[in-house]
């Protein structure tokens, strides 16, 4: 049997945390910089979905495209989709006219099939690189050291258009790697390199979205702290 979606403990989540994000903004950083808040819907009912949305929300993060695929259809049209999770070449072809943003993006040969599928649709799809600031085995993402070749390579397809670097920084030691992170974000940020426009620095989740917001992110991806523990089915 189904559980039913508690909206009032979304309600309760969404003001606790927005109200987490201006603190941090407020202590931090300049009152013209803007925080997006991601809601991360992976396993969650597109009822709840909806309802964040209606709370405020305006931009949802998909980790998997066969779950997208099959929830797609039941979103209200008011927020944006970006693709957050490890893609694999086959399926770009699934997501491309839905994605606003795509943050996982750690190789030339997946930037080509995304601007291969891209120009078939008429487009120029916004990526963010994906960069494993722990150089964690178990992770993807282009280490920091390979980051700047990968970017010249990238910047030389015609319907890819780089927006900036997404982390997951290793459990423990947070503030180190994302302090690391911000570094290397504002050592791209300042080179002028083709078809690379660093406006986004897409890290911080349930867990560290404060400390993500003191060392420079743009973009918070928040999950179970905003719907609660995942449900695997």
């Amino acid at each position: 049997m189904q559980m039913e979606t508690n909206f009032g403990y979304i309600d309760e989540n969404y003001r606790r945390i927005t109200y987490e994000i201006e603190e941090a903004k407020a202590k931090y950083r300049k009152p013209s910089e803007e925080i997006t808040l991601m809601a991360v819907t992976k396993t969650v009912a597109p009822e709840a979905v909806n309802h964040a949305i209606g709370c405020g929300i305006r931009t949802l993060g998909e980790n998997r495209v066969q779950e997208f695929l099959s929830k797609k259809e039941f979103y209200l049209p008011e927020a944006e989709v970006h693709f957050i999770g490890h893609l694999q070449t086959n399926k770009v072809k699934y997501i491309i006219e839905d994605m606003t943003l795509i943050h996982s993006v750690d190789s030339l040969r997946l930037a080509a099939e995304i601007d291969r599928h891209a120009a078939r649709v008429g487009k120029v799809q916004d990526i963010l690189i994906e960069v494993n600031v722990g150089g964690e085995e178990s992770k993807s993402g282009v280490s920091p050291e390979q980051l700047e070749d990968l970017l010249s390579e990238i910047g030389q397809l015609s319907y890819v258009h780089v927006r900036g670097l997404m982390t997951i920084p290793p459990a423990g030691e947070n503030e180190k790697f994302l302090c690391q992170m911000q570094q290397l974000y504002l050592d791209i940020s300042s080179k002028k390199m083709d078809n690379i426009d660093m406006d986004i620095l897409s890290m911080g989740m349930s867990g560290d979205y404060a400390a993500a917001i003191r060392y420079g992110s743009t973009l918070v991806r928040i999950g179970s702290a905003l719907f609660g523990a995942r449900k695997y089915q």
